[in-house]
């Protein structure tokens, strides 16, 4: 009877280069992310000779179609008021509303948003392209 133990060899996984493929799948996500554009409905807006900026508390746009958004959400002009509402009340100072509207859109859906803005107590700006022509 032959009771010698038999060399086996073990399976393994080299893990020596996972870290550095980690680490540059991580720098490629960071970058990416930092390109990406948070506006993500298209609209073509009017154009100043002046730049202001504002600290947003949200962001209302109103598309070509008139459809109202707050941030991404699509809205009825009879809810942005209710919508709005939680989200400016969040706010310690004094909030606004940035209003990203086409430049084909009436200016009553603008009013419109202006006026509920000013029911809520919140400031409103108009954001526009910054060519100014």
């Amino acid at each position: 009877m032959n009771l010698k133990r038999r060399l086996r060899s073990h399976a393994e996984v080299h893990t020596g280069a996972l870290n550095d493929i980690l680490f540059i799948l991580l720098l490629f996500f960071l970058i990416v992310s930092t390109l990406a554009n948070p506006n993500v409905i298209k609209l073509s807006q009017p154009k100043a000779k002046s730049d202001t900026k504002a600290k947003q508390t949200v962001v209302v746009s109103i598309d070509v179609n008139n459809n109202f958004y707050v941030g991404t959400a699509k809205v009825t002009l009879e809810e942005l008021k209710q919508k709005l509402q939680p989200i400016l009340a969040k706010e310690t100072d004094q909030p606004s509303i940035v209003i990203n509207a086409d430049k084909v859109v009436p200016v009553e859906n603008v009013v419109a948003v202006m006026r509920v803005a000013r029911e809520l107590g919140a400031r409103t700006v108009l954001a526009v392209d910054k060519a100014g022509q």
